[in-house]
């Protein structure tokens, strides 16, 4: 019998690329659930509030993200993204600052909210184009199962710190956490090997035909096109999603912030065990039947979350919330690992940044349609009908992938 050889270890510069994004994303998810309630509860807006504060914060990506792409493939990946981390730093501690000075109002988040989506943005175009240079093709998906499990445990102890630092000190201080992450971040990648040489953008073509050249590469026949298209869709039920669960949790269940931090911690649990087998999954039905898996269960989490608070309420209604969460969640840790390798796997290294940040802005800029759209829907007809509708989308992303040509795509990972 032949014993079971162990995988090759990721190489060490990743680990600190991987701690930095880490410790990065524990403050993200401990924002995320701050903002929310600091619109909901603190500042006194509704669902058509945290609809335009999600929309601020994807808006740069709308209007700025084919280009950054462009700018990213032609400089040095390494100083943008720790120039870019400190710049998000700076402006998440605005917020706490602003409100100790008593002039923080919703409009005022939005203007923060949309600065820091532009400097987020360059920093997701250097970080997705650095990591293939750091990473052989073979052990991606691993690297990216390793980023998502660690962004998940944040995802888990994110939001219940928040509700605890929340119920302490208050949203905007709680908010501080985020900034602390993101001097920490800029710190790990500056320690990063210069593995990208400096690209000479006279060289180059216009900037034109580089976006060009981009977007072609994204939709191109075949299976890249197919996923591409349901990730959008994906992305649509996503933002309804976004607006629905944090008004739905706050004010239809009347959950506190703990109990809403530990709801939403769940997902993080979800994605903790998604990413830990995501794999292993993708050894057993290939990597496009473990997307469309992912995106079935999705639709059946979100279909749980639905019944929260029919005939209970309280801690119950957070345990039937926190399981759908939890299944939502487990989709997207299994989800996302083989949807990035699949799309780099297949992308040259002078493309990496044009082809990943291209998918990110339509991605984002859905968000930003959508999202205003959603907090009118969920106004007019109520945060359950929402959640149903999110569902249905979710199911139709997978039945769509189901009969498309990316359903017998497979990369291999070892």
């Amino acid at each position: 019998m032949t014993a079971a050889v162990p995988p090759e270890a990721l190489p060490r510069p990743f680990r600190r690329l991987w701690l930095g994004e880490t410790v990065s994303s524990f403050g993200t998810y401990v924002t995320l659930i701050g903002l929310q309630y600091l619109v909901l509860r603190t500042l006194h807006g509704g669902p058509q509030d945290v609809g335009w504060l999600n929309s601020a914060r994807w808006l740069p990506y709308l209007v700025l993200g084919l280009f950054a792409g462009v700018i990213v493939d032609r400089c040095r990946r390494r100083p943008m993204m720790v120039g870019t981390d400190l710049a998000c730093g700076l402006l998440v501690a605005m917020i706490p600052l602003t409100w100790a000075l008593g002039g923080l109002s919703i409009p005022i988040l939005i203007v923060i909210v949309l600065l820091y989506g532009a400097a987020a943005l360059f920093n997701d175009a250097a970080s997705m184009a650095y990591l293939p240079s750091l990473v052989p093709r073979h052990q991606l998906q691993r690297a990216h199962a390793r980023t998502d499990g660690s962004s998940a445990v944040a995802q888990t102890a994110g939001p219940t710190l928040a509700g605890a630092l929340i119920k302490l000190f208050g949203a905007p201080w709680a908010i501080l956490v985020d900034a602390a992450s993101y001097f920490f971040s800029a710190a790990m990648m500056a320690t990063l090997p210069a593995v990208d040489p400096a690209r000479a953008a006279a060289a180059r073509s216009s900037v034109r035909q580089d976006i060009r050249e981009g977007v072609r590469w994204v939709y191109r026949p075949g299976g890249q096109r197919w996923l591409a298209i349901a990730t959008h869709l994906w992305f649509a039920g996503n933002a309804l999603l976004g607006v629905a669960i944090p008004t739905f949790a706050l004010h239809t269940l009347d959950l506190s912030a703990l109990q809403f931090g530990v709801a939403t911690a769940l997902a993080g649990v979800g994605a903790i065990v998604g990413a830990s087998i995501s794999t292993r999954v993708g050894r057993r039905l290939g990597t496009g039947g473990a997307v469309i898996a992912a995106h079935a269960i999705s639709a059946v989490g979100v279909g749980v979350m639905t019944l929260a608070g029919l005939g209970v309420g309280g801690w119950l209604a957070t345990a039937v919330l926190a399981a759908g969460q939890w299944g939502h969640g487990l989709a997207m840790g299994i989800s996302n690992s083989h949807e990035m390798t699949y799309r780099q796997a297949l992308t040259a290294d002078h493309l990496q940044a044009r082809v990943n940040i291209t998918m990110r802005a339509a991605n984002r800029t859905v968000i930003v349609v959508v999202a205003p759209l959603a907090g009118a829907f969920v106004a007019s007809s109520g945060t359950r009908m929402a959640i149903v509708v999110a569902a249905v989308t979710f199911a139709a992303v997978a039945a769509l992938l189901f009969v498309s040509p990316f359903r017998s795509e497979r990369i291999e990972s070892r």
